[in-house]
C-alpha cells in the first residue's frame, strides 16, 4: 500500500512518465540495472516505478541511516563496503542468484548534469556475473532541490520527470583479455552503454525552433544565451520575440519551404535571422562570404536561391559590394535587414512579444524537413549544396552532449563562421539548446583581439581549427585563457606544435575532433575521460562504420558511415534544386582512417590526398606533418604532380621564403623519413590560399601549380 500511495503521489506532483517497460521484462531474471544519478530522488523513483522489489547496492557507511529503514520497505538493500575487495565478489554472487540489481555506475550524484566518471567496479560486476545490462535514463530530477545543481540550472519544486528503460544489452569481451586490461575494457563498455542510453532516450524528433521554445521553458525566458561585439546580451525571451517579429516580415516576401540565403557574419542578428526563417517554415541557406565570387554564384544557382538576407553595414565594412552586384546580376533579390527594421511597428513588437509568451508548439513543420543548406568548401572542385534536416542537427547535438559535460554555467566563444557547419552546430546550436551563453565574434583571424575577448568574457569553451588556435596562442597573454575548460579542434589536422604550445604555455588540453558537413558535423571526438592525442577520438553513439579496402593501404581503409546525423542529401551544380539522398543512408567520407582496439580513430589522409610514387602510396598529410615540424611558423601544402619516371612526384608550396631542399633532406635523414616522402620541387609564395575556416584551399593550390607547370 505504501508503494502504491507513493507512486500515485509522485505521478501527481512530478507527472512521472515511465516508458520502455517491455524492455524490463525482456531482460530476464539475472539483470544489472544501471542508471544515471541526478539527485537524491533517483533511488526512490526506481524503487517505486520499477516492477517487483529490486536489489539496491548501498554504501555501507550510510546503510544504517534512518531514511533507509523506510526505503527497505520498498526495496531490498545490499550494503557495500567500497574499501573491501571482497565486496564486489559478494554482489556478483547475489546477482548470480537471478536477482535484479540496481547500481549507479557514477558512484555519486552528478555535479554537472551530464555523465561523470564511470567506475570499473560496475563494469566488472556486469562482466563477471553474466547478467544482462539494463540501462535506465532518469531525466528531470536535476531540476529539483534534491540535486547538486543549485545555481547551475533553474531549480523548481515539481518539474516533469521521465524514466526511460532502454534495450537490455550484454557484455562481449574476449576471454583472452584479462586483468587490468579487462577491467578497463569493461568500464569502457559500460560507459558506451551509458552514453548510448543518454543519446537514445533524447528527443531528436523536434524542429530547431521547437527546441528553442522548449529550452526557454526549461531554463527560463530570462536565461541569457547570446551576445556579440555590440555587448548587448539577449535572453531566450528576446531571441524568440525578435524571431517572431522578423519571421513575420520574411514570410511576406518569401514562400513556405523556400531556400533563403543568409549572407551575414557572426553576430546576434544573424542567429535571429536564422530562427526567424525557421519559425515560418523557410529553409536558411548559409552563404560563404569568404569564398570566391565564382563559388558564391555557383552556390546560389545550385540551391536555386532567389532571395538573400544581408546587412548594408556588413557589406560596406567587408567591401563586399562586388559580390552583391554579382548576385543581383544573377537575378538574386537582395534584402537588407536595415530596410526590414524600418517597417517594424509597435504593433509588430507587441504581437511578437505575446507570441513568445504563449506560443508553445510548432505544428506546421516536421523534424524530417530540411532545416539548413550548407555548402562544401569547394577545395576539390565546384561546391555542393548539403541539405541537413532538423533530426540531423538534433541528433548530432545529443550525440556530442552524451560524451561531453556541457554545463549551463559555461560560456562559449565562437569566432568560427556560421556558414560552416562546425561554427553553426558547435558554436550556436549545441550551446543554445543546452542553456549555455554564446559570444559571437565576426572573424577568427583577429589573433590579438580574440584572446583578450576570451579573457574579458570569461569564456570556458572554445571551438577552433589548428590554424586559428596556433595564431591565438602565439599572441595571447599568459592569463588570457585562465577560464578555459575545453578547447575543441576540428576541420583540419591538429599539429603537435599547436597541442604542445597550448599545453605547455597555458596548461590547456586541446581535444581534437573529426566531422564533415555531410554529418552535421560530428563523427568522433576526444573527451576528458577518453582522450588519445594524435587521434580524433572515438566514434560518437549510434554512428556505424565500415572501412573499405584501398589498394596500397595496409593499415586502415576508407571510412563509410551511417547514422541519424547523416545528411538528407546533396544538390549538385549540374542539377540545381534537386535533392539527391545518400544511398542506404550511408556516407563515403573519402578519408583514409585506422581504428585501434580501443576505438580511437586516426586519420591517414583523404583518399584524394595520396600520391602513388614508384608503386608506393604516400600520404600527403603525413608529408605536410613533418614539414610543419621542420618549419612550424609557416604554412605548407604538398601536392602530387605527374612524373614520367615514377608516376607521380611531390611538390611543396610554402610561404617560407628560405625553404631549401637540402634542409628538408637533412631533416629527413636525421629522423629516418623515406626518400619517396620528400618533395622534389618547391614553390615559394607570399601567401598560402586559405578557406574561411582556416583550412588550406587545395583547389587554389592546384591551380597555382598548374600555372607554374605551364610556364
Amino acid at each position: 500500500m505504501l508503494k502504491s500511495f507513493l507512486r500515485w503521489l509522485f505521478t501527481k506532483i512530478y507527472k512521472v512518465k515511465l516508458t520502455g517497460l517491455k524492455n524490463y521484462n525482456k531482460a530476464g531474471k539475472r539483470v544489472l540495472i544501471v542508471a544515471n544519478h541526478l539527485s537524491f530522488l533517483d533511488g526512490l523513483l526506481l524503487a517505486l516505478f520499477l516492477p517487483g522489489k529490486p536489489l539496491f547496492t548501498i554504501n555501507s557507511a550510510i546503510a544504517s541511516r534512518w531514511y533507509l529503514k523506510i526505503f527497505r520497505l520498498l526495496a531490498k538493500v545490499f550494503p557495500l563496503d567500497p574499501t573491501n575487495p571482497m565486496a564486489t565478489k559478494s554482489i556478483i554472487h547475489e546477482i548470480r542468484k537471478n536477482q535484479k540489481c540496481i547500481i549507479f555506475p557514477e558512484g555519486r550524484i552528478t555535479a554537472t548534469g551530464s555523465l561523470m566518471k564511470i567506475y570499473e567496479g560496475p563494469g566488472m560486476i556486469a562482466d563477471k556475473s553474466g547478467a544482462k545490462v539494463l540501462p535506465v535514463r532518469i531525466d528531470g530530477t536535476q531540476y529539483t532541490p534534491f540535486s547538486h545543481l543549485k545555481g547551475k540550472v533553474r531549480i523548481r519544486w515539481f518539474p516533469k520527470i521521465t524514466l526511460t528503460i532502454l534495450e537490455p544489452q550484454t557484455f562481449d569481451i574476449p576471454k583472452k583479455i584479462q586483468g587490468r586490461a579487462r577491467r578497463y575494457m569493461s568500464s569502457t563498455k559500460l560507459y558506451d552503454i551509458m552514453s548510448e542510453m543518454m543519446f537514445s532516450s533524447s528527443d531528436c524528433d523536434n524542429t530547431l525552433f521547437q527546441t528553442l521554445l522548449d529550452q526557454s521553458q526549461i531554463h527560463g525566458r530570462n536565461c541569457v544565451v547570446l551576445e556579440d561585439t555590440s555587448r548587448k546580451p539577449l535572453n531566450y525571451g528576446q531571441v524568440i520575440t525578435r524571431s517572431f517579429i522578423l519571421g513575420d516580415k520574411f514570410s511576406k516576401i518569401t514562400n513556405s519551404g523556400e531556400y533563403v540565403g543568409i549572407f551575414l557574419p557572426n553576430m546576434v542578428n544573424s542567429v535571429i535571422t536564422f530562427f526567424a526563417l525557421q519559425a515560418y517554415g523557410r529553409t536558411p541557406a548559409m552563404l560563404n562570404f569568404a569564398t570566391g565570387m565564382q563559388n558564391l554564384i555557383s552556390a546560389c544557382r545550385t540551391a536555386e536561391i532567389k532571395k538573400v538576407l544581408t546587412s548594408r553595414k556588413f557589406i560596406e565594412v567587408g567591401n563586399l559590394t562586388p559580390m552583391i552586384k554579382a548576385m543581383e546580376k544573377e537575378g538574386v533579390s537582395i534584402v537588407y535587414l536595415e530596410d526590414i527594421a524600418k517597417t517594424i511597428t509597435i504593433i509588430n513588437k507587441l504581437v511578437g512579444y505575446f507570441r513568445q509568451l504563449f506560443y508553445k508548439k510548432v505544428k506546421a513543420q516536421k523534424s524530417s524537413d530540411s532545416c539548413v543548406v550548407l555548402f562544401t568548401s569547394g577545395s576539390e572542385g565546384t561546391p555542393k549544396a548539403v541539405v541537413l534536416s532538423h533530426t540531423n542537427i538534433q541528433a548530432n547535438c545529443f550525440q556530442l552532449r552524451s560524451r561531453v559535460d556541457f554545463r549551463t554555467t559555461d560560456n562559449v566563444f565562437n569566432a568560427l563562421p556560421i556558414f560552416h557547419v562546425f561554427g553553426l552546430t558547435g558554436g550556436v546550436f549545441l550551446p543554445l539548446f543546452a542553456g549555455i551563453k554564446v559570444f559571437l565574434y565576426p572573424s577568427p583571424l583577429h589573433y590579438r583581439i580574440i584572446p583578450e575577448l576570451i579573457y574579458d568574457t570569461n569564456s570556458t569553451i572554445l571551438f577552433g581549427t589548428d590554424t586559428f588556435l596556433f595564431g591565438y596562442a602565439r599572441y595571447a597573454d599568459l592569463y588570457d585563457f585562465y577560464s578555459i575548460r575545453y578547447v575543441f579542434a576540428g576541420a583540419e589536422k591538429l599539429k603537435e606544435e599547436t597541442r604542445k604550445l597550448w599545453s605547455e604555455k597555458y596548461g590547456v588540453r586541446i581535444f581534437e575532433a573529426y566531422g564533415t558537413t555531410e554529418t552535421s558535423p560530428g563523427l568522433s571526438i576526444n573527451t576528458p575521460m577518453y582522450n588519445k592525442p594524435g587521434t580524433v577520438g572515438r566514434l560518437l553513439p549510434f554512428i556505424h562504420h565500415t572501412l573499405e579496402n584501398v589498394p596500397g593501404i595496409d593499415d586502415g581503409g576508407k571510412l563509410i558511415v551511417s547514422g541519424p546525423n547523416i545528411m538528407k542529401g546533396y544538390m549538385f551544380s549540374d542539377n540545381p534544386g534537386v535533392l539527391v539522398p545518400p544511398k542506404d543512408n550511408k556516407y563515403d567520407t573519402g578519408d583514409i582512417v585506422s581504428i585501434d582496439e580501443e576505438g580511437y580513430v586516426t586519420i591517414k589522409g583523404r583518399a584524394k590526398r595520396f600520391a602513388k610514387i614508384a608503386g608506393e602510396m604516400i600520404s600527403l598529410v603525413a608529408v605536410e606533418a613533418f614539414l610543419y615540424k621542420l618549419w612550424p611558423n609557416n604554412l605548407h601544402a604538398v601536392m602530387g604532380v605527374s612524373d614520367s619516371k615514377k608516376g607521380e612526384a611531390l611538390m611543396l608550396v610554402t610561404d617560407n621564403p628560405n625553404a631549401k631542399r637540402k634542409e628538408i633532406h637533412d631533416y629527413a635523414k636525421e629522423y629516418g623519413i623515406g626518400e619517396l616522402s620528400l618533395p622534389r620541387n618547391i614553390k615559394i609564395v607570399k601567401k598560402i590560399p586559405l578557406l574561411g575556416v582556416g583550412k588550406v584551399d587545395y583547389f587554389e593550390i592546384q591551380k597555382l601549380i598548374n600555372r607554374s607547370i605551364k610556364k
